[in-house]
């Protein structure tokens, strides 16, 4: 077994005296975890950092064995760590990934977002250049691992304007007509992922982390799984504390 490929690391874990196994996130492999011998050391304790862009080489006898990973670093985003935002959006955008994706399979789609996301967060360390990215890319996690959510019309009248809400247990758009009387027991729908805003306020990113963090705890993070929320609620209240 061997693969070369442009990665982006999303977990690092301490193994044996020296070493770390790295998973690394591929655009044509999908999620790889490999051994770095010698992964605590000085010369590569900055390269194995979440979010940052290295080229991986990956060799094993068999398919069964875990491989030896090389890495040489692409492009660093260590320098974001100190910054609380963007390193909470990174620490979260990566553990989510790391988390849910099946290894060996590829997500081109969840890759090429992931890189978006991240460059963006790079960009923009404040957020507010990267909370909408944010949100849009909760909702490609859920969809390309079949659990995406249809806002393409109304799930009650089949109308296709004033799309306002979001059914949370089918999620499937709701016009405002359609939501009379039961309001309260939807979620908003932000008007950016529709596309008929521009710029979105933090009102309605805020709606939009809420959307997203319903499905995800429902339908992807659960069980041991769902130990993870936890850097997402960090990120969710940094971002509530700047929009305040």
């Amino acid at each position: 077994m061997r693969i070369e490929s442009q990665a982006i690391i999303v977990a690092v874990r301490p193994h044996g005296e020296h070493g770390a196994i790295v998973r690394a996130l591929t655009e044509h492999d999908g999620l790889q975890a490999g051994y770095v011998r010698g992964g605590k050391s000085r010369r590569l304790r900055p390269v194995l950092v979440p979010g940052n862009e290295v080229q991986a080489e990956y060799r094993a006898r068999t398919d069964e064995q875990l491989p030896h990973l090389s890495v040489e670093l692409s492009h660093s985003r260590a320098f974001l760590l100190g910054e609380p935002l963007a390193a909470a959006g990174l620490e979260w955008s990566c553990a989510l990934v790391a988390t849910v994706l099946a290894e060996g399979q590829p997500y081109p789609q969840v890759y090429q977002g992931l890189d978006g996301l991240l460059s963006a967060i790079e960009a923009a360390p404040s957020a507010r250049g990267w909370a909408a990215a944010l949100v849009s890319f909760e909702l490609l996690v859920l969809a390309e691992l079949g659990f995406g959510l249809d806002f393409s019309e109304c799930a009650a009248t089949g109308a296709r304007d004033d799309l306002a809400f979001v059914s949370p247990k089918t999620g499937r758009a709701v016009s405002e007509a359609a939501a009379a009387g039961y309001r309260d027991r939807l979620l908003p729908l932000p008007a950016f992922l529709i596309g008929t805003t521009g710029t979105p306020v933090w009102e309605e990113i805020g709606d939009g982390l809420r959307l997203t963090g319903h499905f995800l705890a429902r339908d992807l993070l659960i069980e041991r799984q769902a130990e993870v929320l936890a850097a997402r609620e960090r990120l969710v209240e940094r971002l509530k504390r700047m929009s305040g």
